[in-house]
């Protein structure tokens, strides 16, 4: 199965070249619009393509407001603080993640609390999340929710929108609503992906997204928060080292953070995101091809939850055991296809080790048996 299925990537993207896990494309007007920033002198924080960034990508995703920033690190770090996160909180999240999204948690100044994840979504589950909550907390006179074990606040719930595959957000909201726990999503990987018609980071009070180089369209190095009119103005406020309008003076009201978003990456990202529905359908083909080669094979390929849109950021697998899995990369990467195992888990990390956590039982299950296949846009589509 190995070789034909690496025979299957090389004829897709056409090479015996070494063919990477998902590069960026620069088919538009990605050069045009990086030189007329060049001439502008304006490359820094300050230019017309930034505010074309963030209306363009409000627009595109249905938020009131989008709030670029560096990185998506960043964006989730800011739309954290706006969520209230202080230190020596907690703030649920899934132990299955990429390392970002609880050291955002971290530069709060809270802790993770990591439960379990569902299998068909591979993001955080609505009913794991209701059973540690019902077990592990309660909701105190003023309505915070508490750990039964050292009364520290809970005050936030993070889902990740694992490789673009949306969470089960309406029971999320549920069970968030009743605990009092503030959404916010982590859709840095689903760019383009619905749930139930409405775009992934936009359902819950802040979402963000992620512009990184290995995205489905790319800044160089970028991220969005996406919110409502309210907090989108203190988000801008936040990420521009908090500075108060004025003609000519330096006047900073509070600490504030400079998360801004060059002119010269939001160029980039303006000419991508005119693309970005090109791109997506290049990748759902991919992912359709995926599927009906590996169709009643030892090899499971993850396929959208339903009512909802995937982006297919990257393609991926569920091998039969950990055994099969380590085979798959090692045959693939050793002939130049390369492959890469999920995330190891994040309570597995010694910075966050000592963190609560609920069953983790898919979690653990995943984490031995996913693996990321070529996910790039094909040439075709770009014809």
């Amino acid at each position: 199965m190995f070789d034909t299925l690496i025979e299957f990537i090389r004829d897709q993207y056409q090479t015996k070249d070494f063919i990477p896990l998902h590069a960026p494309v620069f088919s538009g007007r990605e050069r045009e619009y990086v030189l007329e920033t060049i001439e502008s002198t304006f490359v820094s924080s300050v230019g017309a393509f930034v505010d074309r960034f963030e209306q363009d990508m409000a627009k595109y995703t249905g938020s009131q407001r989008g709030v670029a920033t560096v990185n998506g690190t960043a964006a989730l770090h800011i739309a954290l603080q706006l969520a209230g996160v202080k230190s020596g909180e907690l703030v649920i999240t899934q132990a299955l993640t990429f390392v970002a999204t609880c050291n955002a948690i971290a530069y709060c100044g809270a802790e993770p609390v990591f439960i379990d994840v569902d299998r068909h979504t591979l993001g955080l589950s609505p009913s794991a999340l209701q059973s540690w909550l019902a077990e592990n907390a309660i909701l105190d006179a003023d309505g915070l929710c508490r750990a039964k074990a050292d009364n520290r606040i809970v005050r936030a719930c993070v889902p990740m929108h694992t490789f673009g595959h949306p969470v089960e957000l309406d029971l999320l909201v549920e069970v968030c609503t009743q605990w009092n726990l503030v959404l916010v999503e982590d859709a840095a990987e689903s760019l383009g992906s619905f749930y139930k018609n409405r775009h992934t980071g936009t359902i819950g009070a802040l979402g963000m997204l992620s512009f990184n180089g290995n995205k489905i369209i790319t800044t160089g190095g970028g991220g969005m928060i996406l919110t409502n009119e309210v907090l989108g103005a203190r988000a801008k406020h936040l990420t521009t080292t908090a500075k108060k309008p004025h003609a000519y003076e330096y006047v900073h009201d509070e600490v504030g953070y400079n998360y801004r978003l060059p002119n010269l990456n939001a160029a980039l990202g303006c000419a991508q995101l005119e693309q970005l529905e090109k791109f997506i359908e290049a990748k759902r083909a991919l992912a359709g091809r995926y599927a009906s080669l590996l169709q009643g094979s030892a090899l499971q390929f993850v396929t959208e939850p339903a009512d909802c849109r995937s982006n297919y950021w990257l393609n991926a697998v569920i091998c039969e055991s950990a055994a099969h899995r380590d085979a798959l990369l090692a045959e693939t990467n050793g002939k130049g296809v390369m492959t890469r195992p999920i995330w190891g888990l994040m309570n597995t990390s010694p910075t966050y080790s000592h963190c609560l956590k609920g069953d983790l039982s898919n979690s653990t299950w995943l984490e031995s048996v996913v693996v990321n296949l070529p996910s790039s846009v094909l040439s075709e589509f770009l014809r």
